[in-house]
C-alpha cells in the first residue's frame, strides 16, 4: 500500500459563473457562438453529477471552439468549495481566500462547512459522526461532501503528527463494537487500512501513510458514505 497514491480530484477547466451576477462589465462582453452539450455527462468523484442554477434547473455545459465550460457555482457547491462574485471588481472568487467584500450571484454562495465534530478544529465535515476519531492535531488537506440519491457522501484527506499505529487502533477500537456484516483491518508501523461496512446503513474506508510531501506528518484517508 505505500506506493499506492490516491487520487481525489475533480478538474474543472474553464468555468464560468452561472446565476445572476449583478452588472456586469459591459465594455469586456463580446458576442460569440458557442453550443449548449446536453450530451456531455458529467461525474464528481466518481458520481453522476447534474449542475443545477437558480430554483433547480438544470443546466448544461457551453462547447466553444473545441473547449467544453462548466457551470463554476453548480461545480464548486458539489466540491464543497466556496464561491463569491465581487459586484463592485467584477470578480469570481473561488475557494476559502475569497475576499471577504465579495457579493453573492443570485444563487447564492457556499460557505465553508461547519461540522459537529469538536475533536479538530482543522477539520469542519458536515456529514461525518459526530463521534468519529480524528485526532486534535488532524488538518484537512481535501474534503468534499455531498449527497447522491438522498445518501451523504465523504472523502476526507487530513494530515496529523500523530503515529500511524495509534491511528490504525483508534480506528479500529471505534468501530469493534459496530455491527459490521465485513470487515477487515491491516495496521502496521508505516501504514494501515481499515474497511467496513454496515449493511442497508454504510460503508467506510479508512487507509494511512505517511505523507509523500512532509517526513513529519502522515496522511489519512477517509472515504465514507451512506447506503
Amino acid at each position: 500500500m505505500k506506493n499506492k497514491k490516491w487520487f481525489i480530484a475533480a478538474g474543472v477547466f474553464g468555468m464560468v459563473l452561472t446565476g445572476s451576477a449583478g452588472v456586469y462589465a459591459g465594455t469586456q462582453l463580446e458576442t460569440i457562438k458557442a453550443y449548449l452539450n446536453h450530451g456531455l455527462a458529467i461525474e464528481v468523484n466518481g458520481q453522476k453529477f447534474t449542475p443545477t442554477g437558480d430554483k433547480g434547473k438544470k443546466l448544461a455545459p457551453i462547447t466553444y471552439q473545441g473547449s467544453t465550460y462548466l457551470p463554476a457555482r453548480s461545480i464548486a457547491e458539489a466540491l464543497n468549495t466556496e464561491v463569491k462574485y465581487d459586484v463592485k471588481n467584477n470578480k469570481v472568487s473561488i475557494g476559502s481566500s475569497s475576499s471577504s467584500g465579495a457579493s453573492s450571484g443570485g444563487s447564492g454562495t457556499t460557505s465553508p462547512s461547519t461540522g459537529t465534530n469538536t475533536q479538530a478544529s482543522g477539520v469542519k465535515s458536515k456529514y461525518l459522526p459526530a463521534d468519529f476519531p480524528l485526532p486534535k492535531d488532524a488538518k484537512a488537506t481535501s474534503l468534499i461532501e455531498n449527497v447522491v440519491d438522498g445518501n451523504k457522501k465523504v472523502v476526507l484527506i487530513y494530515t496529523t503528527k500523530e503515529s500511524l499505529t495509534t491511528l490504525g487502533t483508534s480506528y479500529k477500537t471505534y468501530y469493534q463494537n459496530k455491527n459490521w456484516t465485513q470487515n477487515s483491518e491491516d495496521i502496521q508501523a508505516d501504514e494501515f487500512s481499515i474497511l467496513g461496512r454496515e449493511e442497508g446503513k454504510y460503508a467506510v474506508t479508512i487507509t494511512g501513510n505517511m505523507s509523500s510531501s512532509n517526513k513529519d506528518l502522515n496522511e489519512v484517508t477517509v472515504i465514507w458514505g451512506e447506503e
